[in-house]
């Protein structure tokens, strides 16, 4: 390794002093005694000595913050120290509670002095977990499940305002906020929509967007902050309050929002909070309540944790955003026992930073208290900034001529007559014929399945959420749904909540016949019934049209399959659910092998993850040549492909004497 010059080693170690003094003066002091020009000159002469010699780059280095190349997956990572979400409250009169329990809690304890707290703005962004080794970044981590996060180091390293080396050589685990300004996202967002691009709805999602990006440089571009506001772990001794902890945060290096007080009683909580309350939409980042915990930290020890949250702190959120919408319909949900619940369906709308479709009326009680009538103009909130709610109607805007809905007798969807009752004692009403839910939730089971539509995410538990809670009835109503109405669902926040509907419209952009037909829960049309069906008909039109004994002629189809799919595309109400399908889904015709192919008489068995191609890809694959797939292996088998972490079915195949064909022979005989 050739001799570095001692000046040359000299400059460049005054460089990263002095480079990261001046980040910090900006990012934690907000001073600037240099221009961010010559900052940028200074970053420059830095990156010019490290490329003449690339042995003085360490991962501390300013230079380090874009760096590597974009990843083909997040690593999962096990928190050092468990991380907790906080209880939620929603006005003074819960906050007092909140106080009243740790009071007595304390003098329970011993303790005889009243609490004071420690009160922090709430940021609405993306929280962070930070570990540092001897005060050098080592890794960062999304919260996850509390227990594992994914490792987002890479995207992190590119935010300016967290340090890659600390004051200090100390081992120290924080947690912190991610953000975008208000500014920042008008400028994404019209990067995105001259990209063609969709656009993102708040700041929030779009740094939780940008940290999730696989490649660093999108995260670098998108200009993201952070405030770091809590220690979890240090090798050194942690300060005696909350407030002291904040002060020794910024000692290490780290920004730490300014916006802070102590509060000696809980009427000094409120009064911040009133005063956040008023102007907390003014500042360029995000702020949806103010944090609460006791600012003692022997007293925050004795307090501890309930399963789920710590009981020296709550989130005191500000009030429930609101905006108005039309009722475009009111549609009776059939829930998981068979109750009925009345259920608004609405003109999109965005409350909250998310867009809702859908609120609950829930009773017919509720209803007459409104008098919501389709057509209306009502007033939306979201009760904890989650759950969509009505509160009123705006009677001024209401259309002429409307009528109070009307309680049916009958609901379609209870099964056989549709006969509902009221609840005796209760003011909800459910369906006589107790079995029409099940029937239903297989169905819609079915078609998210893997066999049918294969929609990502949408798993059992997941279409159960969705039927208990009103929102979706039969199978187009999933492509209605909004990132808002899957949020609210127990066990869903913002990032699943997108995902999911992400899945559902890219799952809707290409749907093949096939697929569909196999969804369908026609009576004995299973997947390669269905296939059959899409190779001879090729559209849905056609198939829509066939009879019975044009049907009969494919080989392969008894008289009594033959009846049951004409019975069933003849059926008023079957037709009029494809008409609605063919509105909200694209569906592809699936490719007819000609002339045999050449796979044809060949039988395969998958087993394990694919790399390059996914499990369903595959079998079509397999189909547009000719070939067979089966879900067992047999001694009739022709192959068994094998990816990673291939079960029993490799095992077996061995056993059999059937040839097994690795992923890339398996790509090579479809090549």
């Amino acid at each position: 390794m050739p001799r570095i010059p001692g000046e040359i080693r000299t400059r460049y170690e005054k460089l990263v002093r002095a480079i990261n003094r001046y980040r910090t003066l900006y990012h934690v002091y907000d001073t600037e005694e240099i221009s961010q020009a010559a900052l940028d000159s200074l970053k420059r002469e830095l990156v010019e000595i490290e490329a003449l010699h690339p042995s003085l780059i360490t991962s501390a280095s300013p230079s380090q913050r874009v760096a590597g190349k974009p990843l083909p997956w997040f690593k999962k990572v096990r928190h050092k120290v468990e991380q907790w979400s906080f209880n939620d409250v929603f006005s003074p009169e819960e906050v007092r509670e909140f106080d009243a329990r740790v009071s007595r809690y304390l003098r329970d304890r011993g303790v005889s002095a009243p609490p004071t707290y420690a009160c922090e703005l709430k940021i609405d962004g993306l929280k962070i977990i930070l570990e540092y080794e001897k005060g050098v970044l080592k890794t960062a981590a999304t919260r996850g499940d509390g227990v594992v996060g994914e490792d987002v180091t890479h995207n992190v390293r590119t935010i300016e305002s967290i340090p890659l080396s600390l004051e200090r050589a100390v081992d120290v685990v924080v947690e912190g906020e991610v953000w975008m300004s208000s500014e920042s996202l008008e400028s994404l967002n019209a990067a995105q929509e001259k990209a063609g691009k969709p656009l993102f709805a708040n700041p929030r999602n779009a740094a939780a967007g940008s940290i999730r990006q696989l490649d660093p440089a999108i995260a670098a571009s998108r200009a993201l902050d952070a405030f770091i506001y809590d220690v979890a772990e240090t090798s050194e001794e942690l300060p005696p309050t909350q407030i002291a902890e904040l002060d020794y945060l910024r000692e290490l290096g780290f920004k730490v929002n300014p916006h802070r007080t102590h509060a000696k009683s809980i009427d000094d909580v409120v009064g911040f909070w009133e005063e956040w309350k008023r102007k907390g939409r003014h500042q360029k980042y995000w702020i949806d309540g103010i944090v609460v915990k006791v600012d003692e930290r022997r007293s925050q020890e004795l307090l501890g944790y309930t399963g789920k949250a710590p009981r020296f702190a709550v989130a005191f959120k500000f009030p429930a955003e609101q905006v108005t919408t039309i009722v475009e319909d009111i549609v009776l949900q059939v829930g998981r026992t068979g109750v009925l619940t009345p259920v608004a369906h609405l003109t999109p709308v965005a409350v909250a930073g998310t867009v809702v479709s859908r609120a609950t009326l829930h009773n017919e009680d509720e209803i007459r208290r409104l008098d919501v009538r389709i057509g209306d103009t009502v007033v939306l909130q979201k009760a904890g900034d989650v759950i969509p709610d009505i509160v009123e109607v705006v009677r001024d805007l209401r259309p002429k001529g409307s009528k109070p809905y009307r309680w049916p007798t009958r609901v379609p969807e209870c099964g056989g007559d549709g006969k509902i009752e009221r609840i005796p004692g209760e003011v909800a009403w459910r369906c006589v014929d107790k079995t029409s839910f099940a029937i239903l939730r297989r169905k819609l089971r079915h078609f998210a399945s893997k066999g049918a539509l294969g929609i990502e995410g949408l798993g059992t538990k997941t279409v159960d959420l969705l039927l208990e809670h009103g929102l979706v009835h039969n199978f187009d109503d999933f492509f209605s749904l909004a990132e808002g109405d899957v949020e609210a669902l127990p066990g869903f926040a913002e990032i699943s909540a997108q995902k999911l509907i992400a899945s559902i419209r890219a799952s809707a952009s290409r749907v093949p016949l096939s697929r569909l037909i196999t969804g369908l829960s026609i009576p004995h049309v299973g997947e390669e019934t269905a296939i059959l069906l899409s190779q001879e008909f090729r559209t849905l039109e056609a198939l829509t049209r066939a009879d019975a004994e044009e049907l009969l002629r494919i080989k392969g189809l008894g008289e009594v399959m033959a009846r049951e799919i004409s019975e069933w595309f003849a059926d008023e109400e079957n037709r009029e659910l494809l008409h609605r399908l063919t509105k909200v889904i694209t569906i592809v015709s699936d490719t007819k092998v000609a002339g045999g192919g050449v796979l044809a008489g060949k039988s395969f068995v998958l087993t394990g993850t694919l790399s390059a191609l996914s499990r369903e890809e595959a079998k079509q694959q397999i189909r547009a040549r000719g070939g067979d797939v089966s879900e067992s292996v047999s001694k009739k088998t022709t192959y068994v492909v094998a990816g990673e972490e291939a079960g029993s079915k490799l095992a077996k195949a061995q056993a059999l004497g059937v040839e097994v064909l690795s992923e890339g022979n398996f790509l090579k005989l479809l090549a």
